[in-house]
């Protein structure tokens, strides 16, 4: 039975403000040990990005299993240069470090390093879909990314980073929610029946949770080849105000499960990526496409 990997490269900022240098260096010597014929190689990054390509680097050839110790961006960088490199042998895993841990959060198992030994042991990965979400500028040329966990407009996601800021118990939150509802403001998009509305929140989920206490669906789950659509349609203040402090306390409940949304949005809006942010132009097209089993990984 070949191995499910034959080296590993961590990716990590030796610059993080947290601790995701001492983590890379604690999970290397934990495999060091665990697996000593096993060659493992830390790889720093640089600059903004610069994950994307150590990734893609790394996945070129081989079986090899890239790990990113970091937060959901550090993570959606690494996934991106592996889905760059399309080598299917090649496997990926988070080890969380940073603000924003949603993706592992909401997948984990066991720990990292069982879950490396048993992947070594068995010869067994796991599966997720990625989210492909692909932008087609008015007038500029298209680009593609893909997210692991959710790809977000509107309130939903603006709540989630102020709940992460914010910490859990009942009335940090509560402040988090009204920090986040004071920013916002509904954007008007154009639906691919030509329907034109104002939206309040537009969330892709491919996991069910985020910001460690916003429960965005009942039955959501990673590998299950679609994504969750919640779209919020523009009501009153109030009722905004009652629907964030819903997702932030009970959960939103069940929501539609699809494979291909399309919109054109109409105001020039930041968009979020797996909590990165990315700036969107008026009249901009964005079509997202789930990718059933895409990310091959262990944890």
């Amino acid at each position: 039975m070949a191995a499910a990997f034959d080296r590993v490269v961590i990716v990590f900022n030796p610059h993080s403000t947290g601790d995701a240098p001492t983590l890379a260096r604690e999970l290397r010597d934990d495999l060091a040990e665990r697996h000593p014929d096993l060659p493992i190689q830390l790889a720093p990054t640089q600059r903004a990005g610069h994950g994307r390509e150590l990734a893609a680097a790394a996945a070129r050839d081989g079986r090899p299993l890239v790990v990113s110790v970091s937060g959901d961006g550090g993570y959606n960088d690494v996934v991106n240069g592996l889905m760059d490199a399309g080598n299917p042998d090649a496997v990926a895993a988070v080890r969380g470090a940073g603000n924003a841990n949603d993706h592992r959060r909401a997948t984990k198992r066991r720990p990292l390093d069982a879950a490396v030994s048993h992947a070594l042991r068995t010869g067994t990965t796991s599966r997720f879909d990625l989210l492909r979400l692909s932008v087609t500028p008015a007038g500029g040329d298209p680009w593609v990314r893909y997210a692991h966990s959710y790809i977000g407009l509107g309130i939903t996601p603006v709540v989630a980073v102020d709940l992460e800021q914010g910490g859990k118990g009942s009335w940090r939150e509560i402040v988090a929610v009204v920090r986040g509802f004071r920013r916002f403001r509904p954007f008007p998009v154009e639906l691919a029946d030509g329907t034109e509305v104002e939206v309040d929140s537009l969330l892709y989920a491919n996991i069910d949770r985020m910001a460690k206490v916003a429960t965005l669906s009942d039955d959501g789950r990673p590998d299950d080849g679609r994504f969750e659509l919640v779209l919020l349609p523009h009501h009153s203040k109030v009722r905004v105000l009652l629907t964030a402090l819903r997702s932030a306390t009970i959960g939103l409940g069940p929501q539609p499960h699809v494979t291909h949304h399309e919109l054109t949005i109409r105001a020039p809006m930041p968009l979020q990526l797996d909590g990165e942010l990315v700036e969107l132009d008026a009249d901009t097209h964005v079509a997202v496409d789930v990718v059933p089993g895409a990310l091959r990984t262990v944890g």
